[in-house]
């Protein structure tokens, strides 16, 4: 078997291993694991590597290699006409803003929204903080004559959806939102107290409400080591 295929191997192993294990517990040692295995020691090693950059893993020297900390889970399921939900993400989700200002649209936005360059839009980034620790950082932009009057307390704690349906009369009932890969800048390492160039995930949304009106834009970086999303499917005669 070629050592790249040895590697999966192992990385599928320990991946089963640590998946009903709380966060710190240890691993068996490397010469257990070699044994169980029947693999060198350093197509281990490679692979705990591997597991150790995506936060799988956490190497403590001098003692081993234990599981990392648990993930925040966000679910997307879907219903059986095929769109999809977002029940609330996992664990306590509080907010740190980092910039509340209104500016024009400009030409950037003005697809985005669907709005004149010269519409004031209101520019929010906060930090996402979850039981404690930084997970993602929020680039919100919404139209700034659909919530007049909202200051940055309101969107510290609780839903913000819920704030626009209640004080505003916006009721979101749909998104577009894109997923991938990509790695942290100099700035966003620093918030997110990971090193530059980490592993994270690029999430944008355009949201509207219930008349089809685009109410707002939004583009997060998510810690690629503490944060999953998860769908459920449904088939048909048709599907791939």
């Amino acid at each position: 078997m070629r050592a790249g295929l040895k590697r999966d191997r192992v990385r599928d192993f320990l991946l089963d291993y640590v998946a009903d294990k709380k966060p710190g517990e240890a691993i068996p040692s490397e010469r257990d694991l070699c044994k169980e295995l029947g693999v060198s020691r350093p197509t281990l090693r490679a692979a705990i590597d591997d597991l150790v950059r995506s936060g799988v893993l956490v190497r403590e020297h001098g003692r081993g290699t234990f599981t990392g900390p648990q993930r925040v889970t966000q679910a997307l399921s879907a219903t059986q006409t095929g769109s999809f939900y977002a029940p609330p993400a996992e664990g306590k989700w509080l907010s740190a803003i980092l910039e509340f200002a209104s500016s024009p649209a400009g030409p950037q936005l003005t697809s985005r929204l669907q709005l004149a360059p010269a519409t004031p839009v209101l520019r929010v980034v906060r930090l996402r903080v979850v039981d404690d620790a930084p997970m993602a950082i929020e680039r919100l932009h919404l139209p700034h004559e659909l919530v007049a009057g909202l200051q940055p307390a309101d969107m510290e704690t609780g839903s913000f959806y819920k704030v626009l349906r209640e004080r505003f009369g916006v009721d979101v009932r749909s998104a577009v939102q894109t997923i991938e890969a990509t790695v942290t800048d100099e700035t966003e390492a620093e918030l997110l107290g990971v090193p530059e160039h980490f592993p994270a995930l690029l999430v944008e949304r355009t949201t509207r409400d219930v008349n089809g009106r685009i109410v707002e834009f939004t583009r997060s970086i998510y810690r690629g080591d503490r944060y999953r999303v998860t769908s459920e499917l449904y088939f048909d005669a048709e599907s791939g």
